[in-house]
């Protein structure tokens, strides 16, 4: 692997989503999420759409096929842990970096893919933290190499219909890094 290649940081984001997941329990499904029209049971839901989307994108597939969130899973560690073995299998092969991949908002290499993916990853993650309490448990240095791409690919204008985000929440300069992400992202920390 080279400096340059994005797997690395994206397992770091796989991991801690991973981690979160596994220790949502029961009784925090039905709080709310940032994402107003989520509570943690959807947005758990919506994670198990992304780790899909990405490994079927880098599969070359269509992601669009996969609906927003999916819905009627019983164990969402376990159908979560099902489809991180597969995609653990797509990033062991290294010709995913150049594969030209359809992602819902365009056509990338899979190395800007998996950059894309890495930031909605680290997002939904801090979502997940901050409806169940748990922002002491994210990685500050994920956020901190996160940001600066998300700053790149995800415009602060135009927001809204094809760029789903909410208006850029002004923060201070020297916020942590995950108050600066979530910021961005039109969250507020």
């Amino acid at each position: 692997m080279n400096n340059n290649d994005p797997r690395p940081l994206f397992v770091r984001a796989l991991d801690q989503a991973q981690q979160l997941v596994d220790t949502t329990g029961p009784d925090n499904l039905d709080l709310p999420t940032p994402c107003d029209e989520y509570d943690v049971s959807t947005l758990l839901g919506h994670l198990l759409t992304v780790i899909a989307r990405i490994d079927l994108a880098l599969r070359g597939g269509d992601p669009l096929t996969i609906p927003v969130v999916t819905t009627g899973v019983d164990d969402v560690p376990a159908a979560w842990k099902e489809r991180r073995v597969s995609l653990d299998d797509t990033l062991a092969d290294d010709a995913v970096l150049g594969r030209i991949c359809k992602l819902p908002w365009g056509t990338f290499p899979g190395a800007a893919a998996i950059g894309a993916y890495t930031g909605e990853l680290a997002t939904h993650a801090w979502d997940l933290a901050k409806a169940t309490g748990r922002l002491d448990q994210l990685d500050q240095d994920l956020a901190a190499q996160v940001l600066p791409m998300v700053r790149r690919f995800v415009p602060a204008e135009g927001r809204g219909g094809h760029i789903p985000f909410a208006a850029v929440v002004p923060v201070a300069d020297d916020a942590a890094p995950y108050d600066q992400l979530a910021g961005w992202q039109g969250r507020q920390p």
